[in-house]
């Protein structure tokens, strides 16, 4: 009997509603297995990364989706923060935004993210990308324990 990839813990990051939605229907319409926690802001991320507060409890990700343009704490800033904590820097973080802009393409790369992802606005195609995003995260990739 051969093992299939373990499931992962995701942590989504992301302040919209809608994308959140789009995010959840994508993992269960891919028959994810993944764990999938969201919190809405930057700072809320940190302390779930840093298992602070409310998020004592909180797994340790094996995965990190991260939108750039959140309240409290932006995304830039968090993955500037994630990047530089020695116990979380190998977390990889996918950068999954609506932004285009090549200013944030490259301050993305420059803070070390793992990948930078442009959110569809057509469902089929967002669940294409969150399918694809798992698929190299969960059976092409060898994640750090």
């Amino acid at each position: 009997m051969t093992k299939g990839p373990r499931p992962i813990e995701v942590l989504l990051v992301e302040d919209d509603p809608g994308d959140i939605l789009l995010t959840v229907e994508a993992f269960e319409h891919n028959k994810v297995n993944n764990s999938l926690h969201v919190v809405n802001d930057g700072e809320q991320a940190m302390a779930f990364l840093r298992r602070e507060g409310d998020y004592a409890d909180a797994p340790r990700p094996d995965l990190v989706l991260l939108d750039l343009n959140l309240p409290r704490k932006d995304g830039r800033e968090v993955l500037h923060d994630v990047k530089n904590d020695g116990d979380l820097r190998r977390i990889p973080v996918v950068v999954l935004t609506t932004s285009e802009a090549d200013e944030d393409i490259l301050r993305s790369y420059d803070l070390h993210a793992n990948a930078y992802v442009t959110k569809p606005v057509d469902f089929d195609r967002f669940i294409s990308v969150v399918r694809k995003i798992d698929d190299f995260f969960v059976s092409v990739v060898k994640l750090p324990r």
